[in-house]
């Protein structure tokens, strides 16, 4: 299943589910209020909508009464509440050695490290975000972010995939000049990368019977319809089961919960024209998740 967060003409968010004939919203179907109540509620409850897409088919806006014509809504983050958004850095090899070079990290991680995305900087789908002023070296970082389904304390690695509920995508904004003052101040950039309209994410949590292999999905970027990057999560440092491990040893997870997993090779940064590369505005960002959906943002 696809899994979205959706507002209509009165702005109320209200969860949602990608149907052939559009998208049916889950509360007025089954009285559910948001994505994370759906996930708090267990498989019980998604199994009920999973019975209600078979049951509703090819139905079309007009035809049953909670099905919305999805370019009449628009999309807001997955799960807009989350308790915990953690965003797990320096997990592609690639990447690690562009950090390095642009002297944007100190240290080599021996374990998963992470910031804190606060959820006042998440936007949805086809957001226009705003370079802020005085900000030229504004980059983009394509990561793919997961969603926690179920409380998780103390997982093991073997046991971690139980608890995902499925996956989205992250496009990780950073003003890399702010941030390489934080790193040489020893702090962890929260400056850098929570700023309004930060952290795109969605536009749906694409259930992992949908998805497949989460260790082998390709990711790419592209600007103004350039290919920036195209990478695959095998390349990950640590994959989605040991970061889950990591921080569910002292850290209770919850549901509706969210990790980015870090981007590979390819920001802006990287690149010896990165002058040239930065977004700037006017430019339109895309990160796919190939064969399953698209995030656009509009940098203005």
């Amino acid at each position: 299943m696809k899994l979205a967060t959706i507002a209509t003409g009165d702005g109320n968010p209200r969860p949602a589910v990608e149907v052939p004939g559009g998208l049916l919203d889950l509360a007025a179907a089954l009285d559910i209020p948001s994505i994370k109540e759906l996930l708090t509620r267990g498989a019980q409850a998604l199994d009920e909508v999973s019975r209600l897409v078979a049951e509703v088919g090819d139905s079309k806006p007009g035809q049953h009464p909670a099905i919305l014509a999805a370019d009449a809504v628009r999309f807001l983050p997955p799960v807009p509440d989350p308790g915990k958004f953690l965003c797990v850095g320096k997990n592609y090899h690639g990447h690690l050695e562009e950090l390095v070079r642009a002297n944007l990290i100190k240290e080599i991680p021996k374990e998963p490290t992470a910031f804190i995305q606060l959820n006042s900087t998440m936007v949805g789908q086809d957001a226009e975000v705003k370079r802020p002023d005085g900000i030229v070296q504004f980059d983009y970082e394509p990561e793919l972010a997961f969603v926690i389904g179920k409380p998780a304390y103390k997982v093991a690695a073997a046991d971690a995939m139980e608890y995902v509920a499925g996956v989205t995508l992250f496009n990780d904004l950073t003003a890399r000049e702010i941030q390489k003052r934080e790193v040489e101040s020893g702090t962890r950039f929260w400056t850098a990368k929570n700023m309004p309209g930060f952290a795109p994410v969605g536009p749906f949590i694409v259930t992992l019977d949908e998805v497949g292999d989460v260790n082998d999905l390709w990711l790419n970027c592209s600007v103004n319809g350039e290919r920036r990057s195209r990478f695959n999560t095998s390349g990950q440092i640590f994959n989605i089961p040991k970061i889950i491990e990591h921080f569910s040893r002292y850290m209770p997870l919850d549901p509706g919960d969210l990790f980015a997993t870090g981007s590979a090779a390819g920001v802006a940064i990287g690149h010896e024209n990165a002058d040239e590369l930065f977004l700037k505005p006017g430019d339109f960002c895309v990160v796919e998740l190939e064969s399953h959906m698209e995030l656009r943002t509009r940098i203005v």
